[in-house]
């Protein structure tokens, strides 16, 4: 098994278990404890764990995500093929804005050569565009989110009050019929709220996995979206809930991804 694949794996573990034991998971893995303990330890910088004697403990809390780092880590196919998916929606000329996120980075990343004007919500998506030759690249102000790099405050709020966009691409910490979309952070719940405002279409984009979860904060129901871009795992009851709702679902192939 791969690293990549075993943190994943050891993720997953995570998010049903209040700690690991490095022999149970060397053992489940076939690697040795000392490769299970790297893997700990990189977890453990990641502010995912504390490593204690023999394990570590989680320290992932049910209203707050795993670190960004963590989360590019999985469905990572599934997210290139949403970012290209996405590319394809958006016709030469639109002015877009970009939400924050892993998922949302492969929309950037699938774009550079496209002739766009784009606001990323995020510094790794600013990044991704700068010097893409063909994109005008529009920063927001605000305060920038440590560890997420995401703009939020006033005066991000400010920004998108003052402009209006084609399309806006939202990432979201879950998704579902019961709740709509979410998010873990506060500050970001306003300021998803006020690209939507913002936007002549919305475009939500998310692994699978999402569709299992429920983050503290409300964003919007489901009509409020007109796309949803997601990998063919989509639970069947909530691919018939988007639709019954007018919500157009496109689906890319994907692998399992582990839930909550």
């Amino acid at each position: 098994m791969e690293s990549a694949d075993r943190i994943r794996a050891i993720m997953t573990a995570l998010r049903t278990s209040d700690s690991v034991s490095v022999a149970e998971l060397a053992l489940a893995y076939g690697v040795s404890e000392m490769t299970i303990r790297r893997d700990l330890d990189e977890l453990a910088q990641q502010g995912v764990v504390r490593r204690v004697r023999g394990g570590a403990l989680s320290l992932l809390l049910r209203g707050e995500e795993p670190p960004f780092g963590v989360r590019e880590r999985e469905a990572v196919e599934a997210k290139r093929q949403i970012g290209a998916e996405v590319a394809s929606l958006l016709s030469d000329g639109e002015a877009v804005l970009l939400d924050g996120g892993t998922t949302v980075l492969e929309v950037a990343r699938a774009l550079r050569d496209r002739r766009l004007t784009v606001l990323p919500l995020a510094l790794q998506a600013a990044l991704e565009l700068t010097g893409a030759p063909r994109v005008r690249l529009v920063l927001p102000g605000g305060e920038v989110r440590p560890g997420e790099l995401n703009f939020v405050g006033p005066l991000t709020e400010a920004s998108l009050k003052a402009l209006r966009f084609d399309t806006a691409v939202i990432g979201c910490c879950g998704l579902s019929a019961e709740h709509g979309l979410t998010a873990h952070d506060l500050p970001e719940v306003a300021i998803k709220q006020g690209a939507i405002a913002s936007a002549r279409r919305v475009i939500a984009v998310c692994d699978s996995g999402k569709f299992s979860r429920a983050a503290f904060g409300a964003v919007c129901p489901l009509d409020r979206l007109d796309v949803v871009v997601t990998d063919d795992h989509i639970p069947r009851d909530q691919h018939d809930a988007l639709t019954a709702a007018g919500v157009v679902v496109r689906t890319v192939p994907g692998s399992a991804v582990p839930v909550n």
